[in-house]
């Protein structure tokens, strides 16, 4: 396969420069630089992918590592990831391969993926690990092959996309968990991850609700520098308000990784004061997220609050709802998009 695979969603410019729109740095390229993400490359003034069919990583996952609790539960997906992010942050826990500087990989073709999940017996493609949007071209191939056999497609994503990256890769998408960092306060960004402004995440969201993607939310909270319950609140608010109060909220555990080893774990004390703010909100589905054990990962229904789904971690420990997905008790609707799979391995496990 050949290292380079022209680029989607760019404008040529004068002096052989090009403008990048794929993410929301909108990066203008000179002639044989690459961009902030260190994976599209401009030579002679055509910008190319270079970790294009490149797999950095291939893990067969259960849905819930996503985390996707409202989306085909129980189901197994081929977690993919090629090498670059269009972030930088302190605490990334994998940044062995997103902030890798040379474009590693082993070559894994968009068909060879969808058959090695179709022979793993999974149900979809994950794209994860590092961030999709900019192994685009890569992720978008792939997802037509599945979508073709009848797998299922989700993102997980720090959101940073432009309006005409959603709209290019939305068709092929089912699912997408967006990721967010303190509740999404701008100070933070530009201190802990170099990302300018986090208004273009809100912009792709409304685009994929526009679109009618499944969608799941994540908000890493982080000990003193992260976790201002009134920046959680205003979060869930926003959530609400634009993607509706049915939509689930995962308030994740911050544990210590990269360049922030001396920062603690998440009181866990401090996540269930912010679960408690944002079901006060009116969000009816809000998970506590690298707490194994805790109440807080089972699902309850909003009306007379029976617990209608039992978790330990990425596995379901109990199924106690209706074949139409309601409350046996009082009969309130659960919004659950796909079937339940039961069958599916709670451990993931990594091919390479």
């Amino acid at each position: 396969m050949s290292a380079l695979h022209e680029a989607l969603l760019y404008e040529k410019q004068k002096d052989n420069k090009v403008q990048c729109f794929l993410c929301a740095r909108r990066c203008v390229i000179s002639d044989g630089a690459k961009g902030f993400c260190l994976v599209r490359k401009n030579e002679g003034g055509t910008l190319f992918s270079l970790n294009y069919g490149k797999a950095v990583s291939a893990c067969v996952d259960p849905i819930s590592k996503k985390p996707l609790s409202h989306f085909h539960p129980g189901a197994l997906v081929m977690s993919i990831a090629a090498v670059g992010c269009n972030f930088c942050c302190q605490f990334c826990d994998n940044w062995m391969i997103s902030q890798e500087k040379e474009v590693l990989g082993k070559n894994f073709p968009p068909e060879a993926v969808v058959k090695l999940a179709q022979e793993k017996s999974c149900q979809g493609i994950s794209y994860t690990y590092t961030e999709p949007t900019i192994y685009m071209e890569y992720a978008l191939d792939t997802a037509k092959i599945a979508q073709q056999v009848g797998l299922f497609n989700t993102f997980v994503t720090n959101g940073y996309m432009t309006p005409e990256a959603v709209r290019l890769i939305a068709p092929f998408l089912d699912a997408v968990t967006v990721d967010f960092k303190a509740a999404g306060d701008p100070n933070f960004y530009k201190n802990f991850s170099a990302v300018p402004k986090v208004s273009p995440i809100f912009d792709a969201l409304k685009e994929f609700k526009l679109n009618g993607t499944h969608i799941e939310i994540t908000n890493l909270v982080i000990p003193k520098i992260g976790d201002d319950v009134d920046k959680i609140k205003d979060m869930a608010i926003w959530i609400k308000d634009y993607l509706g109060r049915d939509t689930p909220f995962h308030l994740l555990r911050f544990h210590p990784d990269y360049k922030m080893t001396t920062t603690p774990a998440t009181p866990v004390e401090t996540l269930e004061h912010a679960y408690m703010v944002c079901k006060d909100v009116g969000l009816n589905y809000v998970y506590l997220g690298n707490v194994p054990g805790h109440p807080a990962e089972n699902t309850y229904c909003p009306n007379c609050n029976e617990t209608v789904i039992k978790r330990y971690s990425f596995e379901i420990t109990c199924w106690n709802l209706t074949k139409d997905t309601r409350c046996p008790v009082c009969g309130q609707y659960i919004p659950i998009k796909g079937k339940l799979h039961p069958k599916g391995s709670a451990f993931p496990y990594a091919l390479f």
